[in-house]
């Protein structure tokens, strides 16, 4: 396995190791690896640099005991210009969505909020023992984003989003991997290991063919993508604006049980 040098200013929170056809971009922000525009972009560098080295897959990872607890609360929603720092995040998602070749997510712990939008990104998703699931937009008081109203329906089917989605409640890796939210069930610590192995499988077959079903099978989400990031967009702006907004953000930096009265 050789390390690529994607660029110098994210090399420290995003590193790229190639191996035969199969690229292992990594996450460096751990305990809980939260995103921002830069890591995001990172990705989407090592990504497309992957594919232009020859990787025929790659395997979306992160060190710590979390896959993703998504973008840090105070970072988007406290911005003097909360609406400009999302869509510049959402600007590097769509670039990760159309990456040219498949993506399996190791999640190794929690995908919460925009990190389950992460994984909902990949084509592929594997699950172990302490994997959690969550989309908590509605338990923080506002609408989901990175295109997971998009995004989760496709993979789990419209009820099972919904459900998922108004309530914010979590799937633990046996109940995501029943769901069909995760692909692979993984002993403990093994998460890693798997996804590589699924990436291995997948960059051994034929790279023109895949290349093409993919654009095929991909081609519904891609067209409806960016109107979906932007309607998220619209919702969140003015809901981050509400009473209950505040109270759920405020709720979960307190690891509390919120009260929402709808205002």
């Amino acid at each position: 396995m050789r390390e690529v040098t994607v660029n110098e200013a994210s090399m420290s929170k995003v590193t790229l190791e190639l191996d035969g056809h199969v690229a292992v971009v990594e996450m460096h922000a751990p305990p809980v690896n939260f995103f921002d525009r830069e890591i995001l972009a990172a990705i989407a560098d090592a990504g497309e640099r992957a594919t232009a080295e020859g990787a025929r897959a790659i395997v979306l990872c992160s060190e710590g005991r979390h896959f993703c607890a998504g973008a840090r609360l105070a970072g988007v929603t406290g911005a003097l210009d909360a609406r400009a720092s999302a869509a510049a995040v959402y600007e590097q998602a769509v670039r990760i969505f159309r990456l040219e070749i498949p993506v399996v997510a190791a999640v190794q712990g929690a995908a919460v909020g925009g990190g389950l939008g992460l994984a909902c990104a990949a084509d592929f998703r594997v699950a172990g023992p302490k994997s959690r699931f969550e989309a908590n937009f509605s338990r923080l008081g506002f609408h989901c984003g990175f295109a997971l109203s998009l995004t989760l329906p496709r993979i789990v089917g419209q009820t099972r989003a919904e459900l998922m989605l108004y309530t914010g409640r979590s799937l633990s890796g046996e109940e995501a991997y029943a769901a069909g939210l995760a692909d692979r069930f993984a002993e403990l610590g093994e998460e890693r290991a798997v996804a590589v192995e699924l990436a291995r499988e997948l960059a051994g077959a034929a790279p023109l063919a895949v290349r093409s079903m993919r654009t095929t099978m991909r081609a519904g989400l891609l067209g409806r993508l960016e109107a979906t990031l932007e309607h998220e967009l619209d919702e969140q702006e003015w809901l981050w604006r509400t009473e209950d907004a505040a109270t759920g953000i405020t709720a979960s930096l307190e690891r509390r049980d919120p009260l929402f009265h709808g205002r």
